[in-house]
C-alpha cells in the first residue's frame, strides 16, 4: 500500500475569499493562520490579537469558522476521488489517499502528485504532500513538510527518525515536557527506548503510535463514505451581491463534482447551481446545460463562467448548492497498447503480440451453445464468425482450469472458514450425450449434476461453487 497524505495548513484561512492584504484567522484571541503579507509583517500562529494589530494595524482579522472548514474539507474528499476510491478524512486539515493501485493510471507517482496539487492550487488552495507506505508515516512526513516520496517500508523508519516530536500532534503538556526532560528530541529518539517502558510510563497509545508509523501494527483508518447524489452546499463567509464575486466558492463545487462523477466513470448533461438567499426569498437558479454528458473540469468550469458572468442579482447570497442530475456512463476511449496515439484497428495490435508471443499465444473464444460452463466457449483463429451461445445468468467471467475440491464441516464448504450461500442453487444438469463416447483432441466431460451457489468466503471473496454427488466444488470467481 502507498498512502498520499495532503495536509492543508491555511485551511482555515482559505474557507474566505482570497485577499492581497494582511490578514489572519482568529480564535479566542489568538492567531490560527496568518497569510503571507501578514507573515511578512512578522505575525505568526499563536500570537495574540493585540499583538497583531500592533505590528500590522491595517490588518484584517476574521474569526475562524471550523463548521465551514469541515464542510471544505468534506469537498475536498469528494474531489480526491478522482484520484482513488480509498479516501480517508483526518480532521481538522488532511485528507489520506490510497494511491498504491492507482499509481500507473496517472503515468507514475510523480505525475500524479503534480497534478493533484495543480487542480489544487487552481481551486486557491494551498497543499503540503507526503507519500510514504504507511498513513500515520505519511502524516508525520507532511507535518514536517518533507515532501520526498518514501516508497520503501524498510526506508520509512530512516525517513522518520529525524522528525521532531511535534508531528505527533496528540501529545499532551506533561508528557512532551517529560520527553523534553528525558532528552527525546526527535522521533528517532522515541524508536531506541523499549516500547514495555514507554507503556508503562506514557501509556499504551504512543508506542502503538509509532509502531502503526512504522508498518508493524495495521493502522485501520475508516474510508470516506462518498455520496450516491451528488448535491452539495457551500456557505459563503459573508453576504455577497455581486454574482461575479461567486466564481471562487463555485469552482471549489465543480472541482468536488468531478471528482464524484470520474470515480463513477460517468458525466452529467446538465447540473444547477442554486444562489440562495435570506428573507425568504426562493433560490436563483443557474442551469449549466452541456452539448452531450461530461465530466471534464475545464469544460464544467468554462459554462459557470458564461452562466455566472450573465447573471444579476436581485437580492444577497449567503449560500451556495450544486446538485447534478442523474449521472450518465461515459462512452469508452481506445487506448493505444505500444505508444500509439490510439489504436484505431484491432488487426495491427494482434499482428504485434503474435509477433512477441509467438502465432499460438494469440486466439479468438468463440460462444458455444452449452449450459456446462467447461463447454460453453472453444479456441477459434482471430477473426472466425462468433456462434451463438446462451445465456451465462450468474456466472463468473474468471473460471478456474479445473473445478477445485473443497472440504466440508457439518454440510457446509470450507475455504479460510465457511462460505456463506447468497444465491442458488441453479441447477446444470446436462451432457448426457457424451457418455460412453471416445475421447478426441478435447476432453469430454460427460454428463453433469450440478447446483451452483454465489458464496462468500471469510476473507470477502465472491465465489461460484457447485455441489455434486462427490461433494463441493469452487468452480470460478466473480471478485
Amino acid at each position: 500500500m502507498l498512502w498520499l497524505c495532503l495536509r492543508f495548513p491555511l485551511l482555515a484561512l482559505e474557507v474566505f475569499p482570497p485577499d492581497d492584504g494582511p490578514v489572519v484567522v482568529t480564535a479566542r484571541q489568538r492567531v490560527v493562520c496568518a497569510n503571507a503579507a501578514a507573515q511578512a509583517a512578522g505575525i505568526a500562529p499563536g500570537l495574540r490579537l493585540a499583538a497583531a494589530l500592533g505590528l500590522a494595524p491595517g490588518l484584517n482579522v476574521r474569526e475562524q469558522q471550523a463548521p465551514r472548514e469541515a464542510e471544505l474539507l468534506h469537498m475536498l474528499a469528494c474531489w480526491a476521488e478522482g484520484f482513488t476510491p480509498q479516501v480517508s478524512v483526518a480532521p481538522p486539515d488532511e485528507l489520506l489517499l490510497e494511491i498504491g493501485g492507482c499509481v500507473r493510471l496517472f503515468g507514475g507517482l510523480a505525475a500524479l502528485c503534480d497534478k493533484a496539487l495543480a487542480e489544487l492550487q487552481a481551486q486557491g488552495l494551498t497543499a503540503v504532500q507526503a507519500v510514504a507506505p504507511t498513513p500515520l508515516g505519511a502524516q508525520w512526513l507532511a507535518r514536517a513538510e518533507d515532501a520526498g516520496p518514501c516508497e520503501s517500508l524498510l526506508d520509512l523508519p530512516t525517513r522518520l527518525a529525524p522528525l521532531p516530536l511535534a508531528v505527533l500532534g496528540e501529545l499532551d503538556g506533561p508528557t512532551t515536557r517529560t520527553l523534553a526532560a528525558l532528552g527525546v528530541r526527535a522521533l528517532g529518539d522515541l524508536f531506541t527506548l523499549p516500547a514495555a517502558g514507554l507503556r508503562r510510563r506514557f501509556g499504551g497509545a504512543l508506542p502503538l503510535w509509532l509502531a502503526q508509523a512504522r508498518g508493524e501494527v495495521p493502522d485501520l483508518r475508516e474510508s470516506f463514505i462518498f455520496p450516491e447524489h451528488f448535491e452539495q452546499r457551500l456557505e459563503l463567509p459573508a453576504k455577497v451581491s455581486d454574482a461575479s464575486m461567486l466564481l471562487f466558492a463555485a469552482r471549489r463545487l465543480m472541482a468536488s463534482l468531478a471528482g464524484w462523477l470520474a470515480a463513477r466513470s460517468a458525466g452529467v448533461a446538465e447540473c444547477s447551481l442554486l444562489l440562495e438567499h435570506e428573507d425568504g426569498l426562493p433560490p436563483t437558479v443557474l442551469t449549466l446545460a452541456f452539448a452531450e454528458a461530461t465530466a471534464d473540469l475545464a469544460r464544467l468550469e468554462r459554462v459557470l463562467r458564461e452562466r455566472i458572468e450573465r447573471c444579476r442579482l436581485t437580492a444577497q447570497v449567503w449560500r451556495l448548492q450544486l446538485v447534478a442530475a442523474a449521472p450518465q456512463p461515459l462512452a469508452g476511449r481506445t487506448l493505444g497498447l505500444f505508444g500509439q496515439e490510439a489504436a484505431l484497428a484491432l488487426a495491427p495490435v494482434i499482428e504485434r503480440l503474435r509477433a512477441r508471443l509467438g502465432k499460438d499465444a494469440v486466439h479468438g473464444l468463440t460462444a458455444v451453445a452449452d449450459h456446462r460452463p467447461e463447454c460453453a466457449s472453444r479456441v477459434v483463429a482471430e477473426g472466425a464468425p462468433a456462434a451463438a451461445g446462451l445465456a451465462a445468468g450468474a456466472q463468473p467471467l474468471w473460471l478456474l482450469p479445473a473445478p477445485q475440491a473443497l472440504s466440508e464441516r457439518d454440510g457446509v464448504p470450507q475455504r479460510g472458514g465457511n462460505l456463506l450461500r447468497l444465491a442458488g442453487p441453479a441447477r446444470i444438469e446436462s451432457g448426457w450425450w457424451e457418455q460412453g463416447e471416445q475421447r478426441e483432441a478435447r476432453a469430454l466431460i460427460g454428463d453433469v449434476q450440478r447446483d451452483y451457489f454465489v458464496a462468500c468466503s471469510p476473507r470477502g471473496e465472491w465465489l461460484w461453487v457447485f455441489r455434486d454427488a462427490r461433494g463441493w466444488w469452487l468452480h470460478g470467481l466473480f471478485a
